[in-house]
């Protein structure tokens, strides 16, 4: 049991009582109690000398509901004596407790030494006065890109993640705790001493109802990467006592307000999974004999999460910050279940796991189109991240979405009947999903890196296509080198061919109509004619024009495989054949053209 305050018993001897009425599920009913107060925590001891701790559910006259935390499977109803302690339940909390695993109640479960509180904490925290909170402004990295960079996390938000069962929540939640760390942008000024830091943040880890493998899973994943010692681990496992899911939470909240407000940390509380405590919490309703709400829960269950949900944030003249990431699974998959849909209306936000993405084989199968991050404004941007993250987020969502409609289109219609933008579109979608969503588990990527991913698949579409990015973003970012550094023209042009070959070992099996020209000149428009002396293609854009090198890479209707070396016509203007034309050659092309 969570560790009790040893000034609690500097107090005058307390009356013990061998009144139980009955035994519900997880409650005792007591009867005849003088002064039973709500929340008092009270202790049982029973025949053979065990003693297990509850909380008072209710208390009305004479009368106490007390929920036993340990369970009441052996209580016997005539020799069990019941003791109330005048207090509520305090956690014993101390920076140690970083690089330990307790069980759902506040016991040390890996075999190392007592922890030494240095403070008594309730755990049902303190309240915040709304007005003292602080509007998130910084950034937390979790390594993945989908989340990153189209669903920033700001220091002190609530974002839930939602998934259901048989999904890689999980592993999800493992690979954050691996890569998460605090972004500070180029530019930006820290607030605090140790703000920035890595050894100024922490993780706090609470698992509800998962079972032995998780359990395991979890711990072996912390121990062999050396995130173990960043992180406090709290574990109820599906056999422990249900009640005790109630209490696990607010356990790891009450440690994290320790680590943020007093030791001025920034924390990350992960909680999985929420669905677990919800069940516990209708379990309990149901014992009290509550009129049941939707699916049975009961109707306080919206401010019951909020009390969790709620602890997050920032504090003025604290340093530290608490991020909550609680995930939850969908019973069905069904996104107006209570639990997310209540969860929804307190969160910031969501980051929503797809079943369909996963079937796919691509992970994380984060799907961005229903995820949001509603305070991720104030945490990007010039000074935080990039200046281009906000629109380069836009560009993505937009392009994204386009490319749904037409890989939908294309199931109806055929790939034929297709322009040649909405070619591009179903380009951009595969690349999107198999390389920018796609990454691996022990894959991290900074959030710099995340942005020159995008941009790579964003030169898939000329300039003016991209109608969400503005014209000095794109002019800084569109045509910059593939290459990297200051190095000379003929270096940078022999990286430019490299990714070029890279480019086409990766999409020579994809069929794309691509070819490269040599010494295509930079003034070409974006939308071009290209010509053969034989053959021609009416409608192709230039999507990717390197700088130093001139080889550019065109799309456009198919072309049957024209010999390397021929001479290929570059006209500016669909419209205006008439103006000279600029011949070139043709350097190489790519699958069926």
């Amino acid at each position: 049991m969570a560790s009790l305050d040893p000034r609690m018993m500097s107090v005058q001897p307390r009356i013990r009582y061998n009144t139980i009425g009955g035994v519900n599920g997880p409650l005792v009913i007591l009867d005849n109690v003088k002064f039973p107060r709500f929340s008092e925590i009270v202790s049982l001891t029973l025949p053979d000398g065990t003693e297990r701790s509850g909380q008072v559910l209710e208390a009305r006259g004479d009368r106490a509901v007390v929920q036993v935390f340990e369970g009441t499977s052996g209580i016997d109803v005539k020799k069990t004596k019941v003791e109330f302690t005048g207090h509520s339940l305090k956690l014993g909390v101390s920076e140690d407790m970083l690089g330990r695993i307790f069980d759902g109640s506040g016991k040390p479960i890996d075999k190392g030494p007592k922890v030494l509180a240095e403070d008594y904490l309730d755990i049902n925290g303190s309240p915040i006065n709304p007005y003292s909170r602080v509007y998130p402004e910084e950034m937390i990295s979790t390594g993945i890109s989908a989340i990153d960079t189209m669903n920033s996390i700001a220091r002190g938000q609530k974002i839930p993640i939602f998934s259901s069962s048989g999904l890689p929540h999980n592993e999800i939640a493992a690979q954050i705790c691996r890569q998460a760390s605090l972004v500070s942008g180029p530019t930006k000024v820290d607030k605090g001493v140790h703000d920035g830091h890595a050894d100024n943040f922490s993780i706090v880890f609470g698992a509800m109802g998962v079972n032995l493998e998780t359990s395991r899973f979890f711990t072996r994943d912390f121990e062999e990467n050396g995130s173990m010692e960043r992180v406090t681990l709290f574990l109820n496992l599906a056999n422990d006592p249900t009640i005790e899911r109630i209490i696990t939470p607010r356990l790891a909240l009450t440690t994290a307000e320790y680590y943020a407000y007093q030791l001025e940390k920034h924390v990350l509380v992960i909680l999985t999974d929420l669905s677990s405590y919800c069940d516990a919490l209708r379990e309990v309703s149901a014992a009290r004999e509550e009129v049941p709400g939707r699916r049975g829960y009961p109707g306080y269950m919206y401010t019951d999460l909020s009390t969790i949900y709620e602890r997050a944030g920032r504090v003025e003249g604290r340093n530290g910050s608490i991020t909550q990431i609680p995930i939850l699974t969908m019973p069905n998959d069904d996104i107006t279940h209570p639990i997310p849909d209540l969860t929804g209306y307190i969160t910031e936000g969501q980051i929503f796991i797809d079943r369909q993405l996963h079937n796919k084989g691509i992970y994380p199968p984060i799907n961005v189109l229903p995820s949001l991050s509603r305070l991720m404004k104030s945490a990007i941007g010039e000074g935080h991240t990039r200046k281009d993250h906000g629109d380069v987020s836009n560009q993505l969502y937009a392009k994204y979405a386009i490319g749904r409609d037409a890989a939908a289109m294309k199931a109806v219609v055929g790939e034929e009947a297709l322009s040649s933008e909405d070619k591009l579109s179903l380009e951009f979608l595969e690349k999107f999903e198999r390389s920018f969503i796609t990454q691996g588990a022990y894959e991290a990527r900074s959030i710099f890196e995340s942005l020159d991913l995008a941009w790579s698949l964003l030169r898939i579409f000329p300039k003016e296509f991209l109608n969400r990015i503005p014209a000095k973003i794109l002019d800084q970012y569109y045509q910059r080198s593939r290459g990297q550094g200051d190095n000379k023209k003929t270096a940078a042009a022999k990286d430019a061919k490299d990714n070029a070959e890279q480019n086409e070992a990766q999409n020579g099996e994809q069929g794309e109509n691509l070819i490269d020209v040599d010494a295509v000149p930079g003034g070409i428009r974006s939308e071009i004619h290209v010509k053969s002396r034989k053959r021609e293609a009416i409608h192709a854009f230039i999507i990717n024009l390197d700088q130093y090198s001139k080889v550019a890479r065109f799309a456009f209707g198919r072309w049957n495989d024209p010999p390397i070396g021929t001479e290929v016509y570059v006209v500016e203007s669909l419209h205006q054949y008439e103006q000279p034309h600029i011949t070139v050659k043709l350097n190489r092309s790519y699958g069926d053209m």
